[in-house]
Parts: structure tokens; sequence; C-alpha cells
């Protein structure tokens, strides 16, 4: 199976639980991030399920000497947290509670037809390259 065809699969059965776990009503999150008001709690379940399989999995993947259709495992080199990782969580926080959405569902939610995920992805991808010519200096 080329890389290709499996990340299609597998974006696509993200996709498909994103769905299903109702992570693509914006109103649904907000109810789960609306901690002092009308709380819905039913989308830990959905993160706690997540970070699971990821606590079990991971580390047995791992254990493999290459990746099934890769040459090498390609991990994250940096070990401490520092201010660009705190600044950029902050603003995914921030976004997430604003707009009900983070990029995997809202790209799953432009399929219903509606104009919000097209806004906030066009918002995504406008933000995504002022950081990147902010981080090449204006070039």
């Amino acid at each position: 199976m080329s890389r290709v065809l499996a990340a299609a699969l597998c974006g696509a059965l993200f996709g498909v639980g994103l769905a299903l776990a109702q992570m693509i009503d914006p109103n649904k999150v907000l109810a789960f991030l609306d901690v002092a008001g009308a709380w819905d709690p039913s989308l830990i379940l959905v993160m706690g399920g997540g970070a699971g399989v990821t606590a079990v999995m991971f580390p047995w993947v791992l254990r493999r000497p290459r990746p099934r259709l890769d040459t090498v495992f390609h991990l994250p080199t940096k070990r401490r947290v520092d201010a660009p990782l705190v600044t950029g969580a902050a603003l995914f926080g921030i976004g997430w509670g604003l707009a009900g959405y983070c990029p995997g569902p809202a790209l799953v939610a432009l399929t219903l037809g509606t104009a919000e995920p097209w806004l906030f992805v066009a918002a995504m991808i406008a933000g995504s390259l002022a950081c990147k010519v902010w981080q090449d200096g204006g070039r």
C-alpha cells in the first residue's frame, strides 16, 4: 500500500470518527469548554479514548525497527517547553474556545455545506501563511 493511500485511508477514518463523535459541531465543543455553565462532558470520552489508545500503542509501535511505510520514525527532537510552544498552545486554545473548531474537525466540517467551517479554514490558512512570512523575516 502506498504512503499516500495509507494517509488518505487514515485521514478518512479519522474524519468519520470526528463526525460520529460530533467533534465537528462547534456548539458541542463549546458546551464542553463551558465548564462554568452548561457543561457537556461527553467529549472527554473522545479525548480519553484517543489518549488511551496512544498511551498503549505508541510504545508498542516504537519497538518496531522502522515504520511500515517509511525508513525511519519522524519524532520530535525538542524535549523542552519553550515560549513558542506555550504561545502556540495558547493561541490554539483561544481559537478553539472562540470558534469551537480545531483544524481536523474544521476540515471534516467543510462537508456540511455551511459557511462557518469555510471561514475558519480560510482564517487558519491565512494565519499559517502569516506565521511563515513572519518566521522567514518578511521574505
